[in-house]
């Protein structure tokens, strides 16, 4: 979520928080952590469900500093595992009647998963996209904004007004 800058003013920024954290207790950890838990909720909402297990996969971490928030499958098994979830969000082109997408020549060996045999040309059918990550960012951006925002001066004003050590 926290995007990085090559801006100069961003990194004095980072680097003032950063060893602000190392100080005193900020505000930045917990407002990032309730917008990442908001875009969290949107993603599950907006996930097309069969069992629910994927949307049950998706976690949160939050840096200890605040500074930095991942929301998603965590993890390597739970990467393998869902693996498919790349298909859902981007929809896939499809393999019908020999054909793949724009005409293209077939491939000339057989489809397998190493346990499953589909055949030398197997009809797959093209599926459509059904986004949920982009979606969820983009519609609590301005919330999630506000509340960084918020939580950055606040923890700014008090380091600059020396307010004690949590």
């Amino acid at each position: 979520m926290a995007r990085r800058s090559k801006m100069r003013g961003d990194i004095r920024l980072r680097r003032t928080l950063r060893n602000i954290h190392k100080t005193m207790d900020n505000e930045l950890a917990p407002a990032m952590r309730q917008a990442a838990e908001r875009v969290l909720a949107t993603q599950q909402q907006l996930m097309p469900k069969d069992t629910g297990a994927a949307s049950a996969a998706l976690k949160i971490y939050v840096a200890p500093s605040g500074l930095d928030a991942q929301i998603g499958i965590r993890g390597k098994r739970d990467n393998r595992k869902f693996f498919y979830l790349r298909f859902i969000e981007y929809g896939t082109k499809g393999y019908i009647g020999g054909k793949r997408a724009g005409n293209r020549n077939r491939r000339a060996t057989n489809k397998s998963d190493g346990e499953h045999f589909f055949g030398k040309y197997p009809d797959i059918p093209a599926r459509p996209a059904h986004p949920w990550l982009r979606p969820s960012i983009d519609v609590n951006r301005e919330y999630v904004m506000a509340d960084i925002e918020t939580a950055v001066r606040r923890t700014l004003r008090k380091a600059s007004q020396g307010v004690g050590n949590g």
